[in-house]
């Protein structure tokens, strides 16, 4: 798919898809789960192109986009919680 991006010259939509390291092929659908909301609105907007590189492959699969939510770990979470305590008094030290 990445090759019929570069190939047609939707030199975007190539780089953008270099990154994803999440797909799966579920119920006639290429599911493509996407970190980033830049990244997302960018095959949001190739997403035809997309089908076209997998068509051009033989596949016949609707292209699905979901956004990985990001779980925040433990200490994000008390991060934020003592931020919102003491405000600008807190500085997390790494």
């Amino acid at each position: 798919m990445v090759l019929y991006l570069k190939e047609h010259r939707h030199v975007a939509l190539h780089v953008a898809c270099g990154d994803i390291t999440e797909v799966e092929v579920s119920g006639g659908n290429f599911v493509i789960t996407i970190p980033d909301k830049t990244v997302m609105s960018m095959l949001e907007d190739g997403k035809r192109e997309i089908e076209r590189a997998l068509s051009w492959q033989g596949l016949e699969l609707s292209v699905t986009l979901k956004e990985k939510k990001e779980i925040p770990s433990l200490v994000a979470e008390d991060e934020a919680k003592l931020a919102k305590m003491f405000g600008k008094k807190f500085k997390a030290i790494d």
